[in-house]
């Protein structure tokens, strides 16, 4: 199983990545939203993981291609340092499937990984 991680931050993203490749998932990391667009559209992940606030796209923008424009629907789950309820709420609208405010542990985002990726696999 693929999985996207789209985080501009870089200890995140590494601390993220190596979490799941600890539980057997491959991992391909970006740094910015456009990089992320490009390698979804390339690589076609199982589960992209996004930043809400990242350079050049946001985690919104993925979302909002994610769910519009791709053939076949790729899970989404948005990590954002905001918990702004309006901002929860547009994310859920443009179709991310969950969604975990930061600080967060590993283990609750391995959860709903493992969550993810057993419904999509149905």
């Amino acid at each position: 199983m693929k999985i996207l991680v789209a985080e501009d931050e870089p200890m995140l993203l590494k601390t993220i990545e190596l979490k799941l490749k600890k539980e057997g998932y491959e991992v391909i990391t970006t740094h910015d939203g456009r990089e992320a667009i490009a390698k979804i559209e390339e690589l076609s992940p199982d589960l992209v993981i996004s930043d809400i606030m990242m350079p050049y796209a946001s985690g919104l923008e993925i979302t909002a291609l994610l769910k519009q424009k791709l053939e076949k629907p790729i899970p989404i789950i948005i990590l954002s340092a905001m918990e702004q309820e309006k901002v929860v709420m547009e994310a859920f609208e443009l179709g991310a499937d969950d969604y975990i405010t930061k600080p967060f542990s590993l283990n609750e985002l391995s959860i709903r990984v493992k969550r993810l990726m057993a419904r999509s696999a149905r």
